[in-house]
């Protein structure tokens, strides 16, 4: 068993508020994730906004990308 499935079926076995904490300390530990690619967010952002703009049938609305989300997650 590697070492992250092993921390994860302990962190897994934490009463919430403490696995709320961990997962707070893990989230911290990774910086920002926009901090060097600032730029290339912007690029994404506005190429994203172009296609939806040209292509409104492939935009989703905000319960439709939770409810994929679930999904994926229950997989």
């Amino acid at each position: 068993m590697s070492v992250v499935t092993e921390a994860e079926a302990l962190a897994m076995n934490l009463p919430k508020a403490e696995r709320g904490r961990l997962a707070s300390k893990l989230l911290v530990s990774l910086g920002n994730p926009f901090e060097d690619d600032s730029d290339d967010i912007i690029e994404l952002a506005l190429r994203r906004e172009k296609e939806m703009e040209e292509h409104p049938e492939t935009v989703v609305s905000e319960e439709e990308f939770w409810a994929s989300i679930e999904e994926y997650r229950r997989r």
